[in-house]
Formats: structure tokens, sequence, C-alpha cells
């Protein structure tokens, strides 16, 4: 069995917790006390999962996105951006010792930023091969790039099979929101 110290995890596909089952892996790493940062494609970081988890003093998050859902425009594609520049800067190796300052890196809906063409697909993938040998990376969202699946350790697809959603249930707090 080969060992690996470092994974590219992808989660995507159209069905609901991508986000939630990155969380999880986010406070499993704090919990066994390792830095964790999580930035935000597309979202504007208002949810209230987002609200607990800044109390972590080694689980990070930055949101850069507005409130609700495209049409994607210019600012939209200057949001992400900014957040992956944000990101980049904030995995560069932290010292002499070349040591990185996070464990774990989740980057949350970037898939979709890459699918509205926000960001750039070559610039993720070259991202990961640069940093993916050094911190545990999530990418989550729909529309996942084949480019990105082949660079991955694991790909886990989200499959819809019901949703209330169609049934024009609103998004509840503490639930959706």
């Amino acid at each position: 069995m080969q060992c690996v110290n470092k994974m590219i995890y992808v989660l995507t596909g159209n069905g609901k917790g991508k986000t939630t089952s990155a969380l999880g892996m986010g406070l499993r790493a704090a919990g066994a006390g390792k830095n964790v940062l999580m930035a935000q494609f597309l979202k504007d970081g208002a949810s209230s999962e987002i609200r607990e988890i800044k109390k972590i003093s080694n689980f990070q998050t930055e949101s850069f996105g507005r409130p609700g859902f495209g049409p994607y425009s210019e600012k939209d594609s200057r949001l992400a951006k900014s957040g992956f520049l944000f990101v980049k800067k904030s995995c560069l190796p932290a010292g002499r010792a070349q040591s990185q300052k996070y464990a774990l890196l989740i980057l949350d809906e970037i898939n979709v930023a890459m699918h509205f063409k926000l960001i750039g697909i070559k610039e993720v993938v070259e991202f990961l091969r640069e940093y993916g040998k050094n911190i545990d990376i999530v990418l989550t969202g729909r529309y996942c790039p084949k480019e990105i699946i082949k660079v991955a350790d694991l790909v886990t697809e989200f499959k819809e099979v019901k949703h209330y959603f169609k049934r024009a249930v609103k998004a509840r707090k503490g639930i959706e929101l």
C-alpha cells in the first residue's frame, strides 16, 4: 500500500452536502490541532456555520462573493480572482523550515467559479500541482472540470435523488443557511 502524506479531494455533483462535508473535514483537522483555511468563492460568508467556525482559533474562513447566486458578472470575476490570490499568498511556506501555515485548505465552490470562467482551470491545476504536495486541499462545487479530477486523489460525486427545493421549500436558517 502506498503511503501518501498530502492529498487533493474533490467534492462535486448536483447533490446537497458538498460544503457540509468539507466543513466536517475542516472541523476534524482543527480538532486534531491542525490549522485550517477555508476560502469561499461565490459566497458572502453570512451563513450560520461560518459564524460559528469563526470562533475556532485554528479554523480561518474568508469569503469572496456577494449575496445571492448569479448571474455572474465582472465583479464576481474580480472577487474570485482576489480570493485565489489570497489563497496562493496564504499557502506560501512560513519561515526558513519551509513549514506550511495551514494543514488543510478548503476551496469552497471553486469548481463553480472555474465552470463560469471566473478563475482559470489551468491556473488552479498549476496551484494544485505545486501546493498539493505540501497541504491537503479540498475543492467543492458542481461542475468539476475533468482537468481537476485528473490531478485529484479522491473524487466524490454527490447525486441528487430527491430534493425538497423542488416543492418550493425555502432555505431554512440552521439547516441550509
